[in-house]
């Protein structure tokens, strides 16, 4: 039987279609749930985007994305924050349950500080978001990110950091294609265990063309998917099981074509 109930699709996935697009072509091909990116909700707005996908049928598993909280001014700093909870009312309103949150980092600024500008902009946003009943899900980047994408680069530094706020708002999202590579990852899992709020699936190519836009399918490069799923399955990670591929060799495919590709990926490979 083929069981796709925990199966997500995020919007970037298939970047093309716009959000309308792709909720009616995840509903039409038995897709439950979906991730929003923000940039697909500000072409229609956010009350239509918001009246859509209720219309839908579909499970709203996340919003993408927040963080980018380090900055090299506090104005920066409080720029990032006032965007966050915007973020915040942008999830609320869609009926997200979490937002997963890229951190951010500043070139040639040291890791540690962006860290510190990353937890305090996390507790600034934090009781905006208990308020509106969304979590905040860290997210770590691969290393190669460091630079200027995120100064959280291993699961141990999540689980650091929820276990710093110390808030059942705020987990951490485990990202296959980002910590496939980490001796530690079936230890910092367990770790983590209920504090694991979303999960994401894709996979590396070899030889990879673009770090950012050559993310496989699954089964087309070299992570074992199958091993962390179930990692953290066994640490107890029950949600929806998501597809986040940024590709630009797939997003020039037929998307409705990919898509089925997707399904069958995720039967055969997760």
């Amino acid at each position: 039987m083929n069981d796709f109930s925990r199966l997500c699709v995020h919007t970037m996935t298939t970047k093309p279609w716009s959000l309308t697009e792709a909720i009616d072509a995840y509903a039409k091909a038995g897709v439950p749930a979906i991730t929003v990116w923000r940039q697909h909700i500000t072409p229609m707005g956010l009350e239509a985007a918001a009246k859509a996908l209720r219309e839908s049928g579909l499970r709203v598993t996340s919003l993408c994305r927040g963080g980018f909280f380090p900055a090299i001014s506090e104005a920066g700093r409080q720029t990032a924050i006032d965007d966050n909870r915007r973020a915040v009312d942008e999830a609320a309103a869609i009926g997200a349950p979490l937002i997963v949150l890229v951190c951010g980092a500043v070139p040639g600024r040291p890791l540690e500080e962006g860290r510190r500008h990353i937890l305090d902009g996390i507790a600034a946003v934090l009781p905006h978001a208990q308020a509106a009943g969304v979590k905040l899900g860290i997210e770590p980047l691969h290393p190669v990110y460091a630079d200027s994408r995120s100064a959280v680069n291993t699961l141990k530094t999540a689980n650091d950091m929820a276990e710093t706020l110390a808030s059942p708002w705020v987990g951490v999202t485990v990202d296959v294609y980002h910590l496939w590579w980490d001796p530690d990852l079936e230890r910092e899992i367990a770790r983590a265990g209920k504090n694991i709020l979303s999960f994401h699936v894709c996979d590396w190519r070899t030889p990879t063309r673009d770090i950012l836009n050559d993310r496989g399918l699954m089964g087309e490069g070299c992570i074992n998917i199958r091993q962390i799923r179930r990692w953290v399955t066994r640490a107890g990670f029950e949600g929806d099981i998501e597809v986040e591929i940024f590709s630009d060799e797939h997003w020039a495919e037929d998307q409705t074509q990919y898509l089925e590709r997707i399904k069958t990926a995720y039967l055969n490979r997760v």
